[in-house]
């Protein structure tokens, strides 16, 4: 038996999360949303959740600190204190970011320190109040396994390799979690914890579903450069096959294997599509 937290789990690779982790009836699986009635009645009316007495949905932001203290409390009283699993999952995709570079956003600068400022609140303070919270059950569990789910964006090299210059505040605030993950890791090591930031590959999750065309256009452009990175690539996998990819990233991964604080492709490598 193995016990998740997984933050995020309302819809998307969140609630891939869930179903997956789920069909095992010894796991304990729990989620954090924002919405707890929303994610509670959409899970009593999935044909292949209802049933399932081993999932709980917890409610709290992962930006506010005592919300998630509350989570940790409520988590111990199920798990009896402990837990192997912590998946940073929750996200917040911008749409301010996603079709403009910097030097174009920098025209709107409130705005940018806006949508910069709401990102690193949810990518990096938002996961380190996360593992602060969670870290004394941990240290209590078997497996001792810390994820968190990062974006191939936040590869420096990738960037400047292809001359990636749209989704750029996102890509920041990816940057910016995994060197957290990593800092993390080099405080818990010692502890036997692993700490592991790895990214989903491109999962269709209708993120763009309401572009416009000239905003597809400038995706293209972007599309255009995967493809010269990665020549097979033939576009976005399903929040099935990405979650299951992600997870034998983290079974396989290791304190022995020198994974600890490693930045991650679905693939276990630096792939990222």
């Amino acid at each position: 038996m193995s016990s998740y937290v997984i933050t995020g789990v309302s819809k998307g690779i969140g609630y891939e999360f869930v179903r997956q982790l789920s069909q095992d009836p010894n796991n304990i699986v729990i989620g954090i949303v924002r919405d707890r009635p929303a994610t509670v009645k959409k899970i009593s009316e999935d044909t292949t959740l209802k049933g399932r007495s081993n999932i709980y949905i917890l409610e709290a932001d992962v930006t506010n600190h005592d919300a998630l203290k509350r989570a940790a409390t409520e988590t111990a009283g199920i798990t009896g204190g402990s837990l192997d699993y912590l998946i940073g999952n929750a996200g917040y995709i911008s749409h301010f970011d996603a079709y403009e570079p910097l030097g174009v956003l920098g025209n709107e600068p409130k705005k940018l320190e806006d949508d910069l400022g709401k990102l690193i609140n949810v990518h990096v303070v938002g996961n380190i109040h996360l593992i602060n919270s969670f870290m004394p059950l941990i240290l209590k569990g078997q497996a001792k396994k810390v994820i968190v789910v990062s974006s191939g964006f936040g590869d420096l090299d990738l960037t400047t390799r292809f001359d990636l210059d749209l989704s750029s505040l996102y890509s920041i605030s990816k940057a910016a979690s995994n060197m957290a993950v990593a800092k993390f890791s080099a405080q818990y090591k010692r502890d036997g914890v692993l700490f592991l930031s790895i990214a989903p590959g491109m999962v269709e999750v209708g993120h763009y579903t309401n572009s416009t065309p000239e905003q597809i256009q400038k995706l293209s452009g972007g599309l255009g450069k995967f493809a010269e990175y990665a020549p097979n690539f033939t576009g976005p996998i399903t929040p099935e096959v990405s979650v299951k990819m992600v997870r034998s990233v983290w079974e396989n991964a290791s304190l022995e294997n020198g994974d600890s604080g490693a930045f991650l492709s679905q693939y276990g490598n630096k792939q990222w599509l």
